[in-house]
């Protein structure tokens, strides 16, 4: 997990391009202080997840949302996809781009 600082100002460069800040997931079983944290950071849904990721929306020109998961580490990496927020499998699309991300991430850290 990157520093708080660091969140911070993805965060912000993020809002800056008109990306909203929709939830933080979190790869923390033991509870440390991140989540509290990250809740005076971000007033956002924040849950556990198999990475640490910060997941942003942009309203649509025309069609789904464009969602994207932002991965909270050591190396900038980002998963992009459109989004139907109705469908009722929404929850499950964004927990299997969760798990994409921390497989790319892993991947990217062995050797």
């Amino acid at each position: 997990m990157i520093d708080i600082k660091s969140a911070s100002d993805i965060f912000a460069a993020y809002r800056k391009y008109g990306w909203i800040l929709r939830r933080i997931v979190i790869d923390d079983p033991e509870g440390s202080d991140l989540e509290s944290k990250l809740k005076d950071l971000a007033d956002v849904l924040i849950t556990r997840s198999v990475v640490n990721g910060a997941w942003f929306s942009r309203p649509p020109a025309d069609g789904p949302v464009a969602w994207e998961i932002r991965y909270l580490g050591d190396t900038p990496f980002a998963l992009l996809e459109s989004l139907d927020e109705k469908d009722p499998d929404f929850e499950r699309s964004l927990s299997q781009v969760e798990a994409k991300l921390a497989k790319a991430v892993s991947a990217k850290k062995e050797p």
